[in-house]
């Protein structure tokens, strides 16, 4: 019996009683019905808060409105004792068939299990990474790519339909630093005082001259002009590469000079005049966001007729609205948290709700530590580490799973040692070691006769680990739900860290292969051997949500 099931077996409970008129309350929405693991096996394989969430409007003590729900959901199939506790909690346990039933229901479902259809028919834009096209993918950045990429799995698992997208920087002030710097590099000059180092800035710049050999030939200002268009464009084709390398590609790459370029500022101060929000000062056009909670009112076109910085927001935001996302999240660095509440103005001013409409993400600060002492250079970068910096010292899967499993908004360190590790202190090796002995214990298994088709009984798994096992498995789709609903996927991590423990603590009780050639296989056998793919699959799916690889062997 799983989660869903017990939490609809509650609300047919509910639904009785109110017809019956034995409870004076509405009935509830099915989705307001939890069923949650306790915070001890002690209290049961399950509980529900139903009661004291009703007990006021029922206008009776939660205990005494839980004891009537416990005595009908007692008679339901499956529920062997169901327990009053605390406030007014209801305690459940099952019996051993209607828990071990769940190995089948995961086998049976396969990468479909857990999923979900909360945010099925909401269309998403989901913006990550959006590192200006000046240099590698810095430590921040690479967080948030495997963050995004989690995440809009996650999102896509809810039944989202999700459109990763990249904002390319191509518009402004540091695109003229960035060129300024290729175009002395070329010259053998240093870098401006303001400008960009790095071996990757005189790469570039080779490769420019490749591309264009006849460009130092120019004026200054048109050899400029030629290192940007090209080395821009070099630029955001490695970073491309780098992403795709670490498993991260884009649905959509947005140009930020389109905005400009197609009108989009127009129609954004257009339609924010139409809607009253707007008025003129200083011969400057402002956007009231005062009004909306901002601290002080924007600037969006200046005395000069030239666009401010808000005003390609603007235009961009109403551009994903006119797409027909229904909404906007955006991933930004921890740098940009006052960057918020102008933002939330700027959505609200349109007629739109912050938080529904756009959500704002921010990340924190992360550290790489080896050998007990911080990393802080780059050889390619020359400041920074970048991407290729973290893969190249502990690979893709560690990479990714390392920076996702933490929760965004904090600060975290990465120790280079312990991530090369294969140990179980390193959480990404622990993982993929359940899902490869899995893969191992089914081998095995296969070898020695024990076959999942020739039976199944799922009363037989009654094991104390058995039991605890089901229940984490069991817990699977409630976590990936939350996962979705509150823009997490480090729960998603934590989670198969869990599992991947119940699961090494069952393999060291209980036997899915006979012990010996004389040992008869019994159907005990073939339950566990259910029950060891259903963990596997559960690892399986779980990894990928997270985009690291769930390897057979190791």
């Amino acid at each position: 019996m799983t989660p869903d099931q017990l939490a609809d077996a509650i609300h047919a409970v509910l639904t009785e009683a109110v017809a019956r008129g034995d409870l004076p309350v509405a009935v509830p929405e099915r989705s307001a019905v939890r069923v949650e693991r306790p915070r001890t096996r002690e209290h049961g394989d399950w509980a529900s808060n139903v009661a004291l969430q009703l007990a006021k409007q029922a206008g009776m003590p939660p205990r005494e409105l839980a004891g009537q729900l416990a005595d009908a959901l007692g008679q339901v199939p499956g529920v062997a004792r169901v327990d009053v506790a605390g406030p007014g909690f209801l305690n459940i346990t099952v019996d051993a068939a209607s828990a071990g039933e769940l190995a089948r229901t995961i086998v049976e479902a396969g990468a479909a299990y857990g999923r979900g259809e909360a945010l099925a028919g909401e269309r998403i834009n989901l913006e990550f990474v959006s590192a200006n096209p000046t240099g590698p993918i810095h430590l921040g950045g690479t967080r948030w790519a495997a963050v995004g990429d989690a995440l809009a799995r996650v999102l896509q698992a809810s039944g989202a339909d999700v459109v990763r997208e990249y904002y390319f920087n191509d518009h402004g002030a540091q695109i003229d630093r960035f060129a300024r710097s290729l175009l002395a590099a070329a010259q053998g000059r240093p870098a401006p005082v303001d400008g960009y180092a790095g071996a990757y800035v005189s790469d570039i710049a080779r490769r420019v001259l490749e591309v264009e050999p006849d460009a130092l030939d120019l004026p200054d200002e048109e050899a400029q002009e030629r290192f940007r268009a090209v080395g821009v464009a070099l630029m955001f084709e490695e970073i491309k590469a780098s992403l795709h390398e670490f498993g991260v590609d884009f649905d959509v790459y947005f140009h930020e000079n389109s905005v400009h370029e197609s009108g989009a500022v127009r129609r954004a101060v257009d339609r924010l005049t139409e809607l009253g929000v707007m008025y003129e000062k200083d011969d400057a056009l402002w956007l009231r966001t005062t009004d909306y909670g901002d601290d002080k009112d924007r600037v969006v076109l200046k005395s000069d007729g030239q666009p401010a910085y808000i005003a390609g927001d603007l235009a961009y935001y109403l551009d994903k609205r006119e797409r027909g996302f229904d909404r906007a999240i955006i991933m930004l660095g921890a740098d940009h948290h006052g960057y918020v509440s102008r933002m939330m103005a700027m959505c609200a001013a349109f007629g739109d709700e912050p938080g529904t409409n756009l959500e704002i993400l921010i990340g924190q600060m992360v550290n790489l530590v080896k050998d007990g002492q911080p990393v802080r250079m780059s050889k390619r970068a020359g400041t920074v580490v970048v991407l290729e910096d973290l893969v190249s010292a502990v690979g893709v899967d560690a990479a990714r799973y390392a920076l996702t499993r933490s929760s965004a908004d904090s600060n975290i360190d990465i120790d280079l040692d312990l991530l090369t590790r294969r140990s179980t202190e390193n959480p990404v090796y622990y993982v993929q070691y359940a899902h490869a002995r899995t893969c191992n214990v089914a081998r095995l298994a296969a070898e020695d006769g024990v076959r999942r088709e020739d039976g199944f009984d799922p009363s037989l798994l009654g094991h104390e680990t058995e039991a605890a096992l089901l229940a984490v498995l069991g817990d699977y789709p409630r976590v990936l739900a939350q996962a979705a609903q509150l823009r997490e996927p480090h729960r998603v991590a934590r989670y198969l860290e869990e599992l991947a423990g119940r699961f090494h603590k069952w393999y060291d009780e209980c036997r899915v292969r006979p012990v010996d050639a004389d040992e008869e296989i019994t159907d005990l056998h073939r339950s566990r051997l259910w029950l060891n793919d259903a963990t596997r699959q559960v690892l399986a799916n779980g990894l990928a949500l997270l985009g690291v690889s769930a390897p057979e062997r190791m």
